[in-house]
């Protein structure tokens, strides 16, 4: 069944309102941008920070920033890419309108609820984010199940059990269960990881075969299947620590390496010259490198943590800045390679991980200047995003079509 957008309808929807890749985009890279420079202040300079002593009674500092990095920014991309995507899957109606604004609307006000200086139940924020959550995953339900189309079912189960993880983070918080954070935080990366396996893994040599106008490679069953399987039992280690350490070591080598076999097949080097490739690709290879480099340093805490940085900040957020760019162009009618200019943009997110991740481990006496760099360049890289952005996120398609 073909889903035919009525024009009277469409017109008369604000443009920011037309397709959920509109708001949660701008919206998200918008929290980024202010965010990390928000967390550093607050961090380092305490006496600088907009926030009084009464806002971190209740919400602490090391579970803030993580939580709204992975569920307030990284989540708001994943909706917004999830939600004009499955449109495209399965030719069901988009959320728009009303819908989209109340699900907006729930994001945004669990993020404004954590900013809030004073204490306020936690229960609030939680039940703001799960409707989140949850309004995402049921739209994607609904429109997979229409049609039939088991094979992207996958991606509401991840989301409702995002939400499940969300609330025990939550309850961590309530509780002042740091050792419980912690997993949490080390589950949803890997929950990341697995989603841009799945995803990364149709797009990137998908968008890398038209653009080189090569054929794309045929994909692997075997690696592919084995590839999710090690990924998903990396979730499940990290939020309840079922394995020794010995095992935990030999799956993110196992990993990596397949990782690494799968991105050397997409053609990499052909794609030097084209921004809106390579960046992908950089971001996918710290994927790898993030999963080999900290097996070696299972044992050193810090060392391990610095390095999750290589994803978070290199793959996560690269990925997510480089498809926001192409999706954001191709949905507003736009050449996706004739937009603005971002290679300054993508390289100043994959110095920012270097920064983050390498610098503080090879020479830890600069720790905080390598903070303060990274976080510029992270300003930088999302600053530019909603400069050039918000007009094309805000204003109806070029070409005249709803959407």
């Amino acid at each position: 069944m073909l889903n035919i957008d009525d024009p009277t309808v469409t017109e008369k929807t604000p443009a920011i309102w037309r397709l959920a890749f509109r708001p949660f985009f701008l919206g998200g890279a918008i929290l980024a941008a202010l965010y990390i420079p928000l967390w550093l202040v607050t961090w380092f300079m305490p006496q600088y920070s907009l926030f009084q002593t009464e806002f971190w009674s209740q919400v602490v500092p090391l579970w803030w920033h993580p939580h709204e990095m992975l569920f307030g920014f990284a989540m708001a991309i994943v909706a917004g890419f999830l939600l004009t995507a499955v449109k495209n899957w399965t030719n069901q109606p988009g959320l728009t309108g009303i819908g989209l604004g109340v699900t907006f609307f729930c994001w945004l006000t669990a993020r404004v609820l954590l900013l809030l200086p004073f204490d306020i139940p936690l229960l609030v924020p939680a039940l703001f984010d799960s409707l989140f959550l949850g309004l995402t995953a049921f739209k994607l339900w609904t429109s997979i199940y229409k049609v039939k189309q088991w094979h992207n079912i996958g991606f509401p189960i991840m989301l409702f059990l995002a939400l499940c993880i969300n609330l025990l983070s939550y309850y961590a918080l309530n509780e002042r269960d740091f050792i419980l954070s912690n997993h949490i935080w080390q589950a949803m990366i890997w929950w990341m990881a697995l989603l841009i396996t799945i995803v990364g893994g149709r797009v990137i040599p998908f968008f890398t075969a038209i653009r080189i106008k090569q054929e794309k490679p045929t994909s692997i069953p075997l690696l592919e299947n084995l590839l999710i399987s090690v990924m998903l039992l990396l979730v499940i280690q990290a939020i309840g620590q079922f394995f020794p350490k010995t095992v935990e070591l030999w799956l993110l080598v196992v990993a990596g390496v397949l990782h690494l076999i799968r991105w050397a097949r997409w053609n990499p080097h052909k794609t030097l010259k084209e921004p809106m490739l390579w960046s992908l690709h950089i971001g996918y290879l710290l994927l790898p490198v993030t999963l080999i480099a900290p097996a070696w340093n299972i044992d050193n805490l810090l060392a391990y943590r610095n390095l999750l940085h290589l994803f978070a900040i290199g793959t996560l957020a690269g990925i997510c800045l480089s498809m926001i760019s192409r999706v954001s162009l191709g949905h507003t009618g736009r050449n996706t390679y004739a937009g603005p200019k971002m290679s300054l943009a993508f390289a100043s997110i994959a110095l920012a991980a270097i920064f983050r991740a390498l610098m503080p481990t090879l020479m830890p006496a600069y720790y905080q200047t390598w903070l303060w760099i990274s976080g510029g360049l992270w300003f930088i890289a999302f600053g530019l995003f909603v400069w050039h952005y918000t007009p094309v996120l805000s204003r109806p398609r070029v070409d005249g079509r709803p959407g």
